[in-house]
């Protein structure tokens, strides 16, 4: 901001020179960007580990089958739910409009879970008052558990969009269901809700991470020897 204020009054005064160069920044805005998503053997150590790692595992499990944002889902209220969904207001998030997210039956049961305290309206709270907090500490002591390391909660949404494209799932759809919203003409004349076509997606990113955190034992046919029957 203050460059460009600067950069603005020089270009209108001859004698004033601004006190930046061009290109001393540190980096650029897309150089910042991070793109680390999980593997397959990461995902399913962080999975597996998160089963049982009281509150703070079942928000990352959360995250992932949801797409959703951090403090989205920390800061999830019971009142939010409706059913099989979950609607979150545009107060609650960056795109500000209100969202409704179709819950797959893995994210459902996650909620099904955690008890309701009296008084508390946080659906994830690690005192019984506030939603859950302390993410840093958190995961430092996660992260010695389940060994996976430099990654980051947000990575999880990155990796869950990756592996809504793995699972055949329409761009479409699959940005939707990360609460994205669709631009241009088609944002202003498509008022179609998607909430069929976006319950479907998540039910197709639950059953990949099952793949992928629990794959099926390997089936072995015993061989026959030559001439031997059944009997």
């Amino acid at each position: 901001m203050l460059r460009r204020a600067t950069g603005w009054y020089a270009s209108r005064t001859d004698d004033y020179t601004p006190p930046f160069i061009r290109g001393m920044g540190r980096c650029k805005p897309k150089e910042r960007e991070r793109s680390r998503i999980l593997d397959d053997a990461e995902l399913k150590k962080v999975w597996q580990t998160a089963k049982s790692a009281g509150e703070f595992g079942a928000l990352l499990r959360f995250l992932l089958l949801t797409a959703a944002r951090r403090n989205e889902a920390a800061h999830m209220r019971w009142d939010e739910l409706d059913g099989a969904e979950w609607n979150l207001p545009a107060s609650r998030n960056k795109v500000k409009t209100d969202l409704s997210r179709p819950l797959s039956r893995a994210a459902q049961a996650i909620l099904e879970e955690r008890p309701r305290v009296d008084g508390c309206p946080f659906v994830f709270t690690n005192d019984g008052k506030r939603p859950i907090g302390g993410f840093s500490y958190l995961k430092k002591e996660f992260d010695k558990t389940c060994g996976v390391t430099n990654w980051q909660l947000h990575d999880l949404r990155r990796s869950a969009r990756s592996l809504l494209s793995r699972a055949g799932v329409a761009s479409d759809h699959a940005e939707r269901c990360l609460g994205h919203t669709i631009g241009g003409v088609r944002g202003v004349y498509d008022r179609h809700r998607y909430i069929e076509e976006m319950r479907l997606a998540y039910e197709a990113l639950a059953a990949l991470i099952e793949r992928i955190t629990n794959p099926p034992a390997d089936v072995v046919t015993p061989m026959r020897r030559k001439g031997q029957r059944h009997g």
